[in-house]
């Protein structure tokens, strides 16, 4: 029974990534407006906050037996075929060509040496992020995992909470409150361990200590946490912080840890579903879908179509013609080499 998969976290882990794919294609900013603010579109992206958080919750949940049992062999173990799929994506984010336009007008090393030099500005936030933005995530797993590795190694696992609230806290206030705070950080926050070790630690101990709670205190715990989440957001764009460029908040992992704890509460929730079942293709679709936005704005541009047209041609790219590449690379050589 311990080794078969929790049917709702599964489903939690799928809605996660279609959340994740909505957010990156930056929906509902040209129309729905109010007072020429596309507050229908920040809205929508801070609501898919709960879904990075959820995947670190999820993945420390899971991980945790093995990493108590044998801490630096479970992290090898992890942390290679994560690391070779990061170093893998990023090359090819970096060679692929954004913009076809200028591809056409300059040629490809006009348009790449654009964003390679970009890149070279911020090297050690890039070495955190890759080719592309959203490979972030995977090294701030790594580092989450590390940290906990390294602490259950050393029997210090007591100490995981603490120096996780820790990196959190500044984290926060080196990142979104940064305005207001002054305070300094060697890269951006949300990349490496700042948030993601908070996060993971929790899925751990959860499972670690047995942790459960109703349907009903899960729900309160997340609805807390969003409220506390859009209230820090709206009195942050007060001083001068975008309303939708806040990756974490104090509220982010008490909305994000309800939000596992519900999935929790109802373990069969999912089961035998065709959406459920997808979840084994949660990486690929992670890492493909960001270029695959890419390619698909670039049509919208030559189809010459804006607005809700071109939202959803975008988001038809992100899920649809993204799930369907990795399908149909699953049965050959590559799939091995690109997402394993």
């Amino acid at each position: 029974m311990e080794n078969q998969k929790i049917q709702s976290i599964e489903l939690g882990r799928v809605v996660a990534i279609l959340a994740i794919a909505a957010m990156h294609c930056q929906m509902f900013l040209s129309y729905w407006q109010f007072n020429e603010v596309p507050w229908v579109g920040y809205i929508f992206n801070q609501a898919t906050r709960f879904a990075v958080p959820l995947f670190f919750l999820i993945s420390g949940y899971l991980i945790q037996p093995k990493l108590v049992q044998n801490p630096l062999e479970t992290f090898k173990r992890y942390s290679t075929p994560l690391l070779k799929v990061f170093v893998v994506w990023s090359l090819i984010c970096l060679a692929m060509p954004f913009n076809l336009g200028k591809v056409a007008e300059a040629g490809y090393l006009a348009e790449r040496q654009g964003y390679w030099g970009f890149l070279a500005q911020t090297p050690l936030n890039t070495l955190l992020e890759g080719g592309l933005v959203h490979l972030w995530f995977i090294p701030a797993l790594i580092s989450a995992a590390a940290i906990t590795a390294l602490l259950a190694h050393r029997n210090k696992i007591e100490l995981l909470i603490p120096l996780g609230m820790a990196l959190y806290v500044y984290g926060v206030l080196a990142g979104s409150y940064q305005g207001l705070t002054d305070f300094w950080a060697p890269f951006f926050t949300r990349n490496g361990p700042f948030f993601s070790t908070l996060l993971f630690a929790i899925g751990f101990a959860i499972r670690q200590q047995a942790t459960t709670a109703t349907s009903k205190q899960a729900l309160q715990l997340a609805t807390l946490g969003i409220v506390m989440h859009f209230t820090e957001a709206w009195v942050l764009s007060q001083f001068d912080q975008p309303f939708n460029a806040n990756d974490y908040l104090f509220g982010t992992v008490l909305w994000g840890t309800g939000a596992f704890l519900w999935l929790l509460s109802k373990p069969t929730l999912g089961t035998g579903r065709w959406l459920t079942a997808q979840s084994k293709y949660v990486l690929p679709l992670y890492v493909a879908h960001l270029p695959m936005i890419i390619v698909m704005m670039n049509v919208a541009g030559i189809l010459e179509l804006g607005g809700f047209a071109k939202d959803m041609t975008v988001l038809f790219g992100a899920t649809v013609v993204t799930y369907l590449v990795v399908r149909g690379l699953e049965k050959t050589p590559l799939y091995r080499w690109l997402f394993r």
